[in-house]
């Protein structure tokens, strides 16, 4: 197969959904009518949907049986043991707890070790971590490597933490007031840029230098895994499973979507090591979510996650996974469009600062960019600048780091040629990059504004 450069899925497709075919000027009314945000849109509208990778896979046939085989007992199902071993094969922490989304896992954790007084360092958080960390009152601090806020430079790893800033920051503010260190895998509003091994060890040593404990935000971790077996020295030979075990090794606990790299369309959980913390959120769970056997879901989503677990570490899935999204992002450089360098595992992220530097960031460039994408080919893709990072808690607004449009892949879903469909749309919107105007805010929430707001073309 090494000789052969064409990418072939490794699957075969057994089930269709159609896609309706829409014309520019219906696709221009149904942006007016859901504000220009892409998130209000009806997805049956929607031609090539890269909004996000989450929850939007295809399941396989392996998924599909575990399904009928799922079990709805309300405690102790035999989905909920599946599950619970398909988890610790690879992340084998004393304590899983199974949650409805990753989301949850967030508002359980942070819930008990969050609060006024409380900072949380990490490579990068991404949106509903952030939200969920402030929604307590502590504060979210950003410190991934400089190579990481520079969209064009070329770095294996700019997902890694600066360890210096993160041992400035704990001496600074007090190890009391440090409750955990997370890190992103790979790290999404970076670009989905992987974390290496090497620089886990090292945010590993910051933490038991002050006693402080290192978590996971692990959503991705086998694209992550994948990354460092090309990428990092000593790995080449490596299987995935056993990196993923590594990475578990450093950690003391995660946090999870099963909508990612467990293959499901539903479901996450979280898991540590610390006994404390676990029955304080398992209280939690059962007060929010449900029992401990099954936290919000039902057996046959466990049983998803337990099958997807085992695929998504397959190696013929995860070459084909990296090099498609490769496939789409190296063909938008090739015609000079400016994306994030290098090509992160499930997207590929265009810098709509530099595609659009007529476009002050306070009028969201990379908001126009999207609107542009869909209303010329129905693709809808997702801000990842200013919208969804620039409000701050006290209602102030400053730029974000980067501004860019991510163009999100579902797993096992798009074949070549709606990808090559991307491509063409993309190089006709760049085209006209100059033609694009700047947007304004007209209705906004106090948090998590990107999901709600409406916006109006500013003329």
């Amino acid at each position: 197969m090494d000789r052969f450069t064409t990418i072939i899925e490794p699957f075969r497709i057994k089930s269709v959904e159609p896609i309706r075919l829409t014309t520019v000027e219906e696709r221009d009314a149904h942006l007016r009518d859901a504000g220009y945000n892409l998130f209000n849109l009806h997805a049956a509208d929607v031609l090539i949907d890269l909004l996000t990778d989450s929850g939007t896979g295809a399941m396989s046939s392996e998924q599909w049986a575990g399904i009928q085989r799922g079990d709805e007992s309300y405690a102790g199902s035999p989905s909920w043991f599946r599950f619970l071993d398909a988890v610790t094969e690879l992340w084998p922490f004393r304590h899983v707890i199974p949650t409805h989304q990753g989301r949850a896992a967030e508002k359980i954790l942070f819930s008990v070790i969050g609060g006024p007084d409380k900072v949380i360092p990490s490579n990068t958080h991404f949106d509903t971590t952030r939200a969920n960390v402030e929604f307590t009152g502590a504060e979210a601090i950003d410190l991934v490597i400089a190579e990481g806020r520079e969209p064009s430079t070329i770095h294996p790893f700019k997902g890694n933490m600066d360890t210096d800033a993160l041992d400035a920051l704990i001496r600074e503010r007090g190890v009391e007031h440090v409750p955990v260190v997370f890190v992103t895998v790979t790290n999404n509003s970076g670009g989905g840029q992987p974390v290496s091994l090497a620089n886990l060890r090292a945010v590993r040593e910051v933490c038991d230098r002050y006693g402080i404990p290192l978590f996971l935000d692990a959503c991705r971790f086998a694209e992550n895994a994948w990354f460092i077996r090309e990428r990092e020295d000593g790995y080449a030979d490596t299987p995935i499973p056993d990196i993923v075990r590594e990475m578990a090794s450093l950690a003391d606990g995660m946090t999870m979507s099963g909508k990612k790299d467990a293959l499901a369309n539903i479901g996450g959980w979280l898991a540590m090591n610390s006994d404390t913390w676990a029955e304080q959120c398992r209280n939690l769970l059962i007060l929010t979510e449900g029992f401990p056997t099954y936290g919000g879901l039902s057996g046959r989503d466990l049983e998803a996650m337990a099958a997807g677990l085992r695929e998504v570490v397959q190696e013929d899935y995860l070459r084909y996974r990296i090099r498609s999204t490769a496939y789409l992002g190296e063909a938008l450089l090739e015609a000079g469009v400016p994306c994030v360098q290098p090509i992160g595992g499930h997207a590929v992220y265009i810098d709509a600062r530099a595609l659009l530097p007529h476009i002050p960031p306070l009028e969201y460039p990379g908001q126009s960019l999207a609107a542009a994408l869909y209303r010329e080919g129905g693709i809808r893709s997702v801000e990842i600048g200013t919208v969804m990072f620039g409000l701050h808690p006290d209602g102030s607004e400053t730029p974000a780091p980067m501004e860019l449009v991510r163009l999100a892949i579902p797993r096992r879903t798009y074949t070549q040629s709606h990808v090559d469909y991307c491509i063409e749309v993309i190089r006709w919107v760049a085209e006209r990059a100059s033609e694009l105007r700047g947007y304004r805010i007209v209705e906004q929430p106090p948090a998590l504004r990107h999901f709600t707001a409406r916006f109006e073309p500013i003329r």
